[in-house]
């Protein structure tokens, strides 16, 4: 029987991109570690000033900071949670900030068990750096704010880190394709 070349060229070379691929989540689940050790370690560093325009490959995420609300543009309710845990709705503040602290930033400002708006006038606000998928980050109020709980407070354990499964599972879609290969090579020659 005549070896088959460029099916064997095919599966080989995608066994090694499944391989490669395990190989890159598996330097990303120790990249993933080290960032979440320095957002740790943030908690007990000084507050930072609230940045005007976030550098992305710097966030100063879980950091404490203070930004003045000059004006609320608007307030929006997603489904978040309290202290304690429970489920509701978070109050998210577009403030515009003006002067040091940039054009503008969002301020969860509490929760609620309904998601009709607060009314909330702004001012100086403390709180917490946190993530936020539209400005890359958002303060997180730790004050209390008149008429609403106190938001669960941001913390790294909330990013996951599951390179580690990723890893595995490309090992394991690598494993899979050379078995299930060599099993239908094994049959063809047997019938061969």
């Amino acid at each position: 029987m005549k070896w088959p070349v460029l099916p064997t060229i095919l599966v080989s070379a995608a066994v090694a991109t499944m391989i490669g691929l395990g190989i890159w989540q598996l330097q990303r689940k120790e990249q993933k570690e080290l960032l979440l050790a320095r957002y740790e370690a943030a908690a007990d560093l000084d507050p930072v000033t609230w940045p005007a325009v976030p550098d992305k490959a710097n966030l100063p995420l879980f950091r404490k900071s203070t930004l003045m609300c000059i004006k609320v543009v608007r307030i929006e309710s997603v489904s978040g949670s309290n202290r304690e845990g429970k489920a509701g709705f978070a109050h998210i503040a577009s403030c515009s900030t003006g002067g040091a602290e940039g054009p503008g930033a969002k301020v969860a400002i509490g929760w609620s068990e309904r998601p009709e708006s607060p009314k909330w006038a702004g001012g100086l606000v403390n709180g917490i750096v946190a993530p936020d998928n539209v400005q890359l980050i958002k303060l997180v109020v730790t004050d209390k704010v008149e008429g609403l709980d106190q938001l669960s407070l941001p913390s790294p354990q909330q990013i996951p880190n599951n390179h580690l499964l990723y890893a595995i599972q490309w090992f394991i879609f690598a494993t899979a394709a050379a078995v299930i290969y060599v099993l239908a090579l094994r049959k063809r020659m047997q019938s061969a």
